[in-house]
């Protein structure tokens, strides 16, 4: 994810990330969780499944000094998500940007991973999710509910979970 797309996600959550557990799923170098701790996260779960870059996160959150409240998970985020781990009850803040071609190759399991959390989170939770303009963001449980923008080649769609 580039800097001013990470900026412009983090615009649009505004102070709501503060107190959530941050969930980034293909975390990559885990920026999005970490960026969520420094704006004021309670917690976070990291998961990456290529363990090189798994190692790359651990090294980040040692260097934060974040270890007390970051957890990464090297795994795939299709097994782990059936495999939920209890995450708590406060409300999470889940980012999901994986690469975009799973939207076209793997649209039936990334449509059931986000509507499997959107229906596992607790009230109040938050999700970020990027896309490119291949995926259909009307296919996702509460269609209605997420705003969607553009900024190309990304597409972002944001969720709130009401009570």
């Amino acid at each position: 994810m580039k800097d001013r797309l990470r900026e412009a996600i983090f615009n649009l959550l505004g102070p709501a990330v503060r107190g959530k557990h941050a969930v980034d799923l293909f975390a990559g170098t885990g920026a999005l969780g970490l960026e969520a701790l420094s704006r004021g996260a309670a917690s976070a779960t990291l998961i990456e499944r290529h363990f090189p870059t798994a190692g790359i996160i651990r090294r980040n959150v040692a260097t934060l000094g974040v270890d007390d409240v970051a957890r990464i998970v090297t795994s795939d985020v299709f097994i782990w998500r059936k495999r939920l781990p209890d995450l708590g009850s406060q409300p999470w803040v889940v980012f999901c940007s994986p690469p975009y071609d799973f939207y076209a190759d793997r649209t039936d399991e990334m449509l059931e991973l986000i509507g499997g959390l959107v229906r596992s989170s607790p009230a109040e939770s938050l999700f970020a999710v990027e896309a490119d303009e291949r995926f259909d963001f009307a296919l996702l449980c509460d269609a209605g509910q997420w705003g969607v923008r553009s900024y190309p080649p990304a597409v972002v769609g944001i969720y709130h979970k009401l009570p």
